[in-house]
């Protein structure tokens, strides 16, 4: 299966730690970022998120190469599970490099669907799955 979903990210100075590479706890920023416009653009956010949505139960991140302030990086999302209650996400942070990319990290997310209102987990919406296989095709 290959990665479809693709998004930018800007290295700020501040993402940097001491040693002068972007400091591990914002790798899970970027994995956010991908994350959240992942499924803006196949899912549309659309409702109101206080009543659903989803939350992140686990995280797994494999750091490769260290990312430095002016590499040029995006972040590859692709679901390669949805779960009755759960999805899980592949991620892969890479570096353009001349006309290739290198592969600085690779991650996966389990998220659950979630009623705010009810403060319990619920099954993933119908809609999600829809839009989700509709443009990863089979999973």
């Amino acid at each position: 299966m290959s990665f479809k979903h693709c998004t930018p990210i800007e290295i700020r100075f501040v993402d940097l730690d001491v040693f002068g590479h972007v400091n591990n706890a914002n790798y899970l920023t970027y994995l956010e970022q991908a994350r959240v416009k992942y499924f803006d653009d196949l899912v549309g956010w659309e409702y109101d998120w206080s009543k659903e949505g989803i939350i992140l139960a686990q995280a797994t991140l494999n750091f490769l190469v260290p990312i430095k302030l002016k590499d040029i990086i995006s972040v590859y999302t692709r679901c390669e599970r949805i779960g009755n209650k759960s999805l899980l996400l592949e991620y892969r942070i890479v570096k353009k490099n001349g006309v290739e990319e290198l592969l600085m990290a690779d991650a996966r997310t389990v998220l659950v669907a979630f009623d705010y209102v009810n403060r319990q987990s619920i099954q993933v919406p119908e809609r999600w799955k829809e839009a989700i296989l509709g443009y990863e095709g089979e999973l």
